[in-house]
């Protein structure tokens, strides 16, 4: 047999090794015990195409799905594993974890009720981000930290960020939910997302202070306002399109560095599949220390 015959060979037996060598790991039905949500609550992770063979810690993007999805829309949907996987493999992007949590079991949505008798946002910061930190090999500094999500993934991006600037490098709100407008529409905003509307008029202040998205942003204290490096993305046809446009004119007026993107599209998993790539290309520049 000629020695090129025997590399041909050789090439053939090893590609399949060298193909599964560059794929990452999806699970999609994981789960960790939850004091605050009385009950386990399911997660779904990518890990990086390295993290078997290294030793060392990742990144971490924590990626929201939508209404009506759960910790398995971003693997289902999203393709997430083939898309990070090429902007891995091409350089767009950095190795890095992601983690995607149910947020459509018991009550639906990322943030505490109104009555604080169901405290997801409570959850995702005080148990979920320190199981992860401590189930993986996540690197914990604010630096390598970042969220995103889609629509009612995306309102908790915003939340989630402007919460708390001091956790994460980037935030990217893809074609999101901004919470109720004015104090007005808080009940109505409540009504239609199956929530219990009867509450005093100080929670409902409290809670239209704290998911009102606009509210936040136009009462950010000067010292915040570049603690986050902000992508808002949303498409020229999606019903959320005036939301996240005066939630950029309100960050222009306020100084806030942003991108801030208007494609074509609608309110699509089409839509959304080639935001991911934009996403996580930005992400990895934070996590470069951009």
């Amino acid at each position: 047999m000629s020695k090129q015959m025997i590399a041909l060979l050789l090439a053939c037996i090893m590609l399949p090794v060298l193909t599964h060598a560059q794929t990452g790991k999806v699970s999609d039905n994981l789960t960790l015990p939850s004091k605050i949500l009385k009950g386990d609550r399911k997660y779904s992770i990518y890990l990086p195409p390295d993290y078997e063979t290294s030793q060392r810690s990742y990144p971490v993007l924590y990626l929201l799905h939508g209404a009506g999805d759960d910790q398995t829309g971003w693997i289902q949907f999203g393709e997430v594993l083939s898309i990070t996987d090429k902007a891995i493999r091409e350089g767009k992007a950095t190795p890095m974890i992601i983690v995607m949590p149910d947020a459509n079991t018991g009550r639906r949505g990322y943030a505490n009720d109104i009555k604080g008798e169901w405290r997801y946002e409570d959850f995702f910061f005080q148990e979920l981000i320190p199981f992860v930190e401590k189930t993986y090999r996540a690197r914990s500094e604010k630096r390598y930290r970042a969220v995103a999500g889609l629509s009612m993934g995306g309102e908790g991006t915003f939340t989630y960020a402007l919460h708390h600037p001091e956790l994460f490098a980037a935030a990217c709100p893809l074609s999101a939910a901004t919470g109720p407008m004015v104090l007005e529409d808080v009940t109505k905003w409540m009504q239609r997302r199956g929530q219990d509307s009867i509450a005093t008029a100080a929670q409902i202040k409290t809670y239209y202070e704290r998911q009102s998205v606009l509210y936040l942003v136009n009462n950010m204290p000067d010292d915040k306002k570049k603690a986050v490096r902000w992508y808002i993305d949303c498409g020229d046809d999606d019903f959320l399109f005036e939301g996240n446009s005066l939630v950029h004119i309100a960050m222009r007026k306020q100084e806030i560095p942003h991108e801030f993107r208007i494609r074509d599209g609608g309110h699509s998993w089409g839509y959304w599949r080639t935001a991911l790539p934009e996403v996580l290309e930005f992400v990895s520049a934070s996590f470069h220390q951009f």
